[in-house]
């Protein structure tokens, strides 16, 4: 069964405090898929984001990537293993450039990030790469602007760009379309489906229509628990999800 799982959690709990955050959650993720994190406000989503990617130890329960069990593994070789997150409020140099900031995420592959006596020459060797990143998500005329007069659907695009210049074999993306108007949203949207091509995205999304669009799996959380998983089509009619999530997202 682990084969086909990128990404597998058995009974994973993580409790605050006598608050029980998240509540023995089996989350499993299929190789290739888009699978789609939703619920109300409080269900627990950011928690198991945390939690798979290290930035939370849980109180109970295990995370296997790939097979191997990861649970006790920190932040830095969760993310060395190819588990990528994006956050949900935008994680970028500002004071940058788009182009400066892919290429910082791809310095790391020149193993050369704390050699400040090097010349910036020494990075020219990245410059195609991160043009090409930058190209993906279409912001290649954009390469030297600065960071921070960049629309805000802008700025997601090139969180995405540098996601994807540590080589994600696994993408958390943490409400990609989160404050943006319909034009931005659906670029985004539009992204999410050309970058998922040659990997695996769990996502959480509160935009439905997103999910709708983009998810081949999606699995609801209330309360820190699994309420229901499954097809958008199969989910969307769960009157327990109807009126725990979906409901009160268009009341």
């Amino acid at each position: 069964m682990t084969a086909e799982y990128i990404i597998e959690t058995r009974e994973l709990t993580k409790e605050f405090s006598g608050f029980m955050a998240v509540s023995g959650v089996n989350l499993r993720v299929k190789k290739g898929s888009i699978h789609a994190l939703i619920g109300p406000n409080g269900a627990g989503k950011t928690t198991v984001f945390n939690l798979l990617t290290k930035f939370l130890s849980p109180s109970s329960g295990n995370i296997l990537f790939n097979g191997v069990d990861i649970t006790h593994e920190k932040p830095a070789d969760v993310a060395l293993r190819g588990i990528i997150r994006s956050f949900q409020i935008s994680a970028v140099f500002p004071k940058l450039s788009p182009f400066e900031n892919v290429r910082v995420a791809l310095q790391r592959r020149l193993g050369t990030s704390y050699h400040f006596w090097k010349p910036s020459s020494s990075l020219d060797v990245l410059a195609e790469r991160t043009l090409e990143l930058l190209g993906s998500v279409g912001l290649e005329e954009f390469a030297h602007h600065h960071t921070e007069d960049l629309a805000y659907g802008q700025k997601r695009a090139l969180e995405i760009a540098t996601t994807l210049a540590l080589e994600p074999v696994l993408m958390l993306l943490d409400e990609p379309t989160q404050g943006m108007g319909a034009e931005d949203v659906g670029k985004i949207t539009e992204l999410v489906r050309k970058v998922a091509e040659n990997r695996t995205i769990l996502m959480v999304e509160h935009n439905l229509k997103v999910v709708a669009s983009l998810a081949d799996r999606i699995t609801v959380l209330q309360r820190g628990s699994i309420l229901a998983e499954g097809e958008y089509d199969e989910v969307s009619q769960n009157p327990q999800v109807m009126e725990a999530y979906m409901g009160s997202a268009h009341a």
